[in-house]
């Protein structure tokens, strides 16, 4: 299987202080960096061939831990592009992760990617009680929809031969997975007054990617909350640095 994992996030403030870092896949959290934690959730799961975009201080790190380094550009949609071109179509999906998942285990990968129907893009849910269980008095997160709240995780499971056709409306989604509003709004107002009168739904925004990228997209639901912790804030930092 091949993945790939973009780190050139960068910090900074009093989260690149306590880091002591201003780039973020680079952060320690427990005695090994976040890059680390995730290079290694990707191998447990089956990931034999993993590329990284990211900077100088980022390919340093990984050494000869990944098959491929691509160098970042100043663009994080740019840098988007680049994970999706990382690896030639060779009829294999491609497993797209983030660099700032603290708590990642490769068995929550691999459920994950053995619920992902054939031919569809993936994306991991978790329903927030179960995450607030799992991670209590972290920070807030999550987004309403249609009555309930979700958390979406850090992983993507890009179907065979389908990156070079969603690249250019890949940025678009991928960018609005925390914000629904802006998703619902790539495809006019209908979509966007359900979501502000709390009426858009999981389904709708599943048919939402399906149009903009023209490739069937599905919202894995219940998958494990470690997948959907990810670390944006110095206070999310702090939480993971100290609860296990």
């Amino acid at each position: 299987m091949k993945a790939v994992v973009t780190a050139g996030g960068r910090i900074d403030g009093a989260f690149a202080a306590a880091a002591g870092t201003r780039v973020k896949a680079l952060a320690a959290v427990r005695g090994t960096t976040m890059l680390a934690r995730v290079l290694d959730a990707l191998r447990g799961c089956g990931a034999d061939r993993i590329a990284v975009i990211g900077g100088d201080e980022v390919s340093e790190a990984c050494g000869r831990a990944v098959e491929r380094f691509v160098e970042e550009s100043p663009s994080g949609s740019e840098n988007l592009l680049r994970a999706l071109r990382a690896w030639p179509e060779d009829g294999e999906p491609l497993l797209y992760a983030t660099s700032d998942l603290p708590y990642i285990s490769a068995a929550a990968v691999r459920d994950f990617i053995e619920r992902v129907p054939s031919g569809a893009l993936g994306v991991p849910l978790a329903e927030f009680f179960v995450y607030a269980a799992r991670f209590p008095q972290a920070p807030p997160t999550g987004i309403r929809l249609a009555g309930e709240r979700v958390v979406n995780g850090g992983v993507f499971l890009i179907p065979p031969d389908s990156a070079p056709r969603i690249a250019r409306a890949a940025t678009a989604i991928f960018e609005s997975r925390k914000r629904p509003w802006r998703m619902a709004s790539l495809v006019g107002p209908s979509a966007l007054i359900r979501f502000a009168v709390g009426r858009l739904s999981i389904a709708s925004l599943e048919a939402t990617a399906q149009r903009v990228l023209q490739q069937p997209a599905r919202a894995v639901r219940g998958c494990a909350p470690e997948l959907a912790f990810d670390v944006d804030t110095a206070a999310e930092y702090a939480y993971a640095t100290k609860n296990r």
